[in-house]
């Protein structure tokens, strides 16, 4: 028996936008721009300072500075009023260095713990919209990390988990909680267990199947972007072979926590997250060639999300 053609689409052209992922009829769609146009809000003319998103990054170590820094410009440049960034003392001097536009908040331990977690939780800005956590991030305690998840989800503030973050034993406690996880395949393997095959369809399946489970958000980073929340899967098909130096993931990180700081909706905005992403890639690409840094990809940020902006009166 074949596949049933997917709700609401009447004609091949509409029907290309679509993957057929099993017998019951779901499908996963590819992102375009007219979805993502009405994912990304608009900002009031009289707005003020704050009420376009605030932001906490939580990163950074004494190997991968550079990080956080690289998810915090990324927030900025996607138009987040203010963000804040957690990094260990040891670094704070560098980071805040690195650009006048970042807030840093030194953490009291090299590495994250149940007493830095703590200390920090009693420095960070009431208010806040939405965190990232992990990029670069060493942990010498997991329930240092799971403290942050738990006491930040509970001020109800969106939470995006990626790199060091994405460990198994903080599953239990995402249940209900709107968070995005931005795993690649081989941090999706130490999460649920499994390493995603190279086949498309395999792939949604299974984002499918731990989404749907753990009530939460996946991102499933790679030539195609998987995004799903267990009930609807988007694709974002970047294929470019330039996106896979290092930092890269990290703006996405930080793409995630500015949509997440505007549109509560962790699908729409880790969407939104990975198109702009994949767009600021292509104008990298464009220029550089195979020769991108991470760098490259905040640089254009701004352009690759320009043609969203629109006023609200």
């Amino acid at each position: 028996m074949k596949n049933p053609t997917p709700p609401l689409v009447k004609n091949k052209t509409e029907r290309r936008k679509f993957i057929q992922t099993d017998c019951r009829g779901l499908v996963a769609l590819k992102l375009s721009s007219a979805i993502i146009r009405k994912f990304i809000p608009g900002r009031k003319t009289d707005s003020r300072k704050g009420q376009n998103g605030k932001v906490l990054v939580v990163g950074g170590s004494y190997m991968y500075h550079g990080a956080p820094i690289l998810a915090s410009l990324a927030a900025l440049r996607a138009g987040s009023d203010l963000v804040y960034t957690a990094v260990p003392k040891i670094n704070a001097s560098a980071t805040r260095a690195i650009s006048p536009n970042l807030i840093v908040i030194p953490m009291v331990d090299a590495k994250l713990t149940r007493g830095s977690a703590n200390k920090l939780l009693g420095q960070v800005q009431s208010g806040l919209d939405s965190a990232t956590i992990g990029m670069g991030l060493a942990i010498a305690d997991e329930e240092g990390l799971k403290t942050l998840i738990r006491e930040l989800s509970a001020q109800d503030i969106r939470l995006s988990l990626d790199a060091s973050a994405l460990v198994s034993s903080i599953l239990p406690i995402l249940s209900q909680k709107n968070i995005v996880l931005t795993p690649h395949a081989g941090e999706f393997q130490r999460l649920f267990g499994v390493l995603p095959s190279n086949k498309i369809l395999d792939r949604i399946k299974l984002v499918e199947k731990y989404a749907h489970e753990y009530s939460i958000t996946i991102l499933l980073k790679g030539p195609t972007d998987i995004i799903s929340d267990g009930n609807k899967t988007y694709l974002n098909q970047k294929n470019l072979p330039s996106m896979t130096v290092g930092g890269t993931g990290d703006v996405l990180s930080g793409l995630v926590a500015a949509m997440l700081s505007k549109n509560r909706n962790t699908l729409e905005s880790a969407s939104a997250a990975s198109f702009v992403n994949g767009i600021a890639g292509k104008m990298a690409q464009k220029k550089h060639g195979f020769h991108i840094v991470a760098t490259d990809l905040v640089e254009n940020i701004s352009s690759a999300i320009k043609p969203f902006d629109k006023v609200i009166r």
